[in-house]
């Protein structure tokens, strides 16, 4: 018999795990909410066609492919496993695949807007909150599958939508205890500028593939790369400059004017950076030139929130403007910006700082104990009236000694146990024990919702 396992990169989550990534989640729908998103769920999968060609060549790469099944239909068997042969030997097979899973939320949330644009009223403010998947080497911090929280507005060219988004990133941060978070931003159009300023736009992709890749490879790497891709010493030598722009947001912007500053596309990424960081002090905010976020679809402000510095963890959520996207779709002139917590990343981090409440450990909050058949009855309809005012509890499923039915109510983090023997039914009193503080104390019936 195989002994069983999981796909690598993905997980299981026990009850305790649960509850901590619920008390993330509903923390930041909470403030989702807050500033009038709507939820919104997609498939799970999408066909092929809607993924593909969106997230840029490195992108394209970790969509996970669906293959067709034909197995169960004789007519098609041959032909489908005579694909299947092909796919293995690593050829291109037109037709055995017509689906994949979703990469991220924004895509399938594009096409939505597509397709129900004529319904929908504008600007809208959605959020989503569902798992994606990726074909990426499983490491710390990076799994096959995860969940994703994203917020959107589209419809709306406003600047007002950046403002609130990042006042969004910065509210969620600080209720979880991450108030040591940096926002790092910058802008598409700083970016077109710079490749403007290197000799055209057709460099566009080519500098930012490079540029999005300089924390991992170095300086040097980029500069090779931005060779071999075509550009020349004197173009290498401008973006050199403009990487090592560093200091304060202040200084950032001084040098960001002086290498880009006198083209109009330049002009538009400073003045929309210095905007966001004018109108949300409270926020992290970082600027930071290097940012490029290599996805094709973004068209202005980007953002990415990294994990406090004494947790080696980097991003834990991004985002940015997407004017065009819906245009992939067929569906031109609306606008979109939007942003995503790295929800599995976020754990981590507040995992390593010890930084959940305890009582999101609480699931049961009291334990009736099981004295035997006579007294249970009693316990169960007590117990029947507290669950109507909203009091977790449970009746252990058995008649046991006092020490088993205390160690479970341990093991269960359960605060309260509540003992109903034959003088407690007499009186019409049970004996309630706060296991935490090691008191106890006789509380009538009728006040144990109260009490509690």
């Amino acid at each position: 018999m195989a002994k069983p396992s999981l796909p690598q990169g993905t997980r299981d989550f026990g009850p305790e795990v649960v509850r901590k990534r619920t008390y993330i989640l509903t923390t930041i729908k909470n403030v989702f909410e807050l500033y009038g998103f709507q939820p919104l769920e997609t498939p799970a999968m999408e066909n092929i066609e809607t993924l593909m060609g969106k997230y840029g060549d490195e992108g394209d790469k970790l969509i996970f492919k669906i293959l067709n099944n034909g197995l169960d239909n004789p007519g098609k068997e041959k032909q489908i496993r005579e694909d299947f042969e092909k796919v293995l030997a690593g050829k291109s097979v037109n037709g055995i695949t017509e689906r994949a899973l979703k990469y991220d939320l924004t895509i399938p949330f594009a096409r939505y807007v597509a397709m129900n644009h004529n319904t929908l009223t504008f600007p809208f403010k959605r959020y989503q909150v569902q798992p994606v998947w990726r074909a990426d080497r499983p490491q710390k911090g990076r799994y096959r599958e995860f969940y994703q929280c994203d917020a959107d507005v589209v419809g709306s060219n406003s600047l007002l939508n950046e403002i609130e988004l990042v006042s969004i990133y910065n509210e969620v941060f600080v209720k979880l205890g991450l108030a040591d978070y940096e926002l790092r931003i910058n802008h598409r159009q700083i970016l077109s500028a710079l490749a403007e300023t290197c000799g055209g736009l057709d460099k566009m992709m080519d500098i930012t593939i490079a540029i999005d890749k300089l924390d991992k490879i170095g300086l040097e790497k980029v500069k090779e790369e931005l060779i071999n891709r075509g550009l020349s010493a004197e173009q290498t030598s401008i973006i050199e400059k403009y990487l090592s722009i560093a200091g304060s947001n202040e200084e950032v912007l001084s040098g960001l004017t002086l290498i880009i500053g006198h083209t109009d596309t330049g002009k538009k990424g400073i003045e929309e950076i210095k905007q966001i960081v004018q109108q949300t002090p409270t926020a992290n905010i970082i600027i930071d030139p290097t940012l490029a976020r290599g996805l094709n679809y973004y068209t202005g402000i980007i953002f990415e929130a990294k994990a406090p510095k004494e947790v080696n963890m980097g991003s834990i959520g991004g985002g940015g403007r997407y004017d065009d996207l819906t245009g992939l779709f067929g569906v031109a002139g609306i606008p979109g910006v939007g942003i995503s917590f790295g929800v599995d990343r976020i754990y981590d981090v507040m995992e390593e700082l010890k930084l959940f409440p305890e009582d999101v450990f609480i699931s049961t909050q009291a334990l009736f104990f099981n004295l035997g058949e006579a007294e249970s009855k009693v316990a169960f309809g007590l117990m029947q009236q507290l669950r109507h005012h909203n009091i977790r509890c449970e009746l252990y499923h058995e008649t046991a000694k006092f020490d088993k039915q205390f160690k479970y109510a341990e093991k269960k983090n359960i605060p309260f146990v509540i003992i109903i023997g034959e003088k407690e039914m007499a009186a019409k009193k049970a004996v309630v024990k706060d296991i935490r503080k090691g008191e106890q104390q006789e509380v009538s019936f009728d006040k144990l919702a109260n009490f509690l």
